[in-house]
């Protein structure tokens, strides 16, 4: 009788571990085997449906729906849960968004220094560097630091572009000279206000929708930005947005974020069509800014903009050794090399 208790006890036993492990596994289904149905809010901070971040999100929301099979469901925002970055991101910690558009800039607030290296001034010279350089090992190397850095809070999903960025002001730069005591709309802190200081700009904050007045109102003399961005926000036909240095300082960089303890909790089918729609998302989104640079270069102009070149190596010259020790200060040394020599 004891020897039948003892094996009916260690039946119970291991039936009840595997109950047990069934049930850690339910809680990605429906309890019928089905994977539970997500919603996915998906979220950038831009206003103009035509900008590339609403087409990249439409291409992610197209791809992650048609792929999952009924599974996925994504709401996607164009700046109507937040219009700044630090607003998506803290919904993307809180849990009221799933997937936003940061930049590396803003990243560094969360105590993620290494990141900053993509915002160096002129630290690509063309797209087919900075692609190089996102699609290849640095970019792993940027999204393994990015997620391990904030305990899993962020993971990196897929790099965007937000163009080439210029100057444009109430006059145009001839040489660097003319940026000399000019207001200017930029980071206030940092490598980067550090480098226009020394290029002799006053780096001034002015919220994003609130710069086309202030160009306007002669509240700041300047600013800069890629041209879908700043032609579809109309700064190009205020007072001090008139003139177009093409400076090309940063081919800037976006981090497509989601919480990765989030998608920890997704079923495995559901996290490579997440993947999938972000891989998606990131060729639609490119291409959307460089048909665009274009496009609104020429829309610029046809409005009474008026556009000048520049040259270039004095801003490149001044911006090296900022780089070099920007980079030894962020124990980025190695990144920095392995950007240059791709070049």
């Amino acid at each position: 009788m004891k020897k039948f208790f003892s094996l009916s006890f260690v039946l119970l036993m291991v039936i009840s571990v595997v109950l047990a492990g069934c049930g850690k596994e339910e809680a990605k289904t429906n309890g019928e085997g089905e994977a539970k149905k997500i919603k996915i809010v998906a979220a950038h901070n831009q206003t103009s449906p035509d900008n590339p971040y609403q087409v990249g999100l439409l291409k992610f929301k197209e791809v992650a729906e048609s792929k999952s099979n009924g599974n996925i469901e994504v709401e996607v925002h164009a700046g109507t849960i937040g219009t700044e970055e630090s607003e998506l991101v803290e919904k993307l910690k809180l849990g009221a968004a799933d997937v936003v558009l940061v930049s590396p800039g803003f990243m560094t607030q969360t105590g993620i220094k290494e990141v900053d290296l993509l915002a160096l001034p002129y630290l690509f010279d063309s797209y087919e560097h900075w692609e190089k350089v996102v699609d290849g090992d640095v970019g792993k190397e940027m999204a393994k630091l990015v997620n391990e850095k904030s305990n899993n809070d962020f993971k990196i999903v897929g790099y965007w572009s937000a163009g080439v960025r210029h100057y444009y002001g109430k006059k145009p730069l001839k040489t660097m000279d003319d940026l000399k005591g000019l207001t200017y709309r930029t980071q206030t802190s940092g490598v980067v206000a550090d480098y226009w200081k020394q290029a002799g700009a006053v780096p001034t904050s002015i919220a994003w929708g609130e710069l086309y007045q202030a160009l306007q109102q002669n509240v700041v003399d300047s600013s800069e930005n890629a041209y879908p961005y700043f032609v579809q926000q109309n700064h190009h036909k205020t007072k001090n947005g008139k003139y177009i240095t093409e400076t090309g300082h940063d081919y800037t960089t976006r981090f497509l974020l989601v919480n990765g303890k989030k998608f920890d909790s997704y079923t495995k089918e559901q996290q490579d069509t997440i993947l999938e729609a972000a891989k998606a998302s990131v060729e639609a989104e490119r291409e959307s800014v460089y048909a665009q640079e274009k496009e609104y270069k020429e829309k610029a102009i046809a409005e009474g903009a008026e556009v000048n070149e520049i040259d270039r190596a004095p801003f490149i010259k001044l911006a090296t050794p900022i780089q070099d020790k920007a980079a030894k200060e962020m124990g980025a040394d190695k990144l920095l090399k392995q950007i240059r020599d791709l070049k």
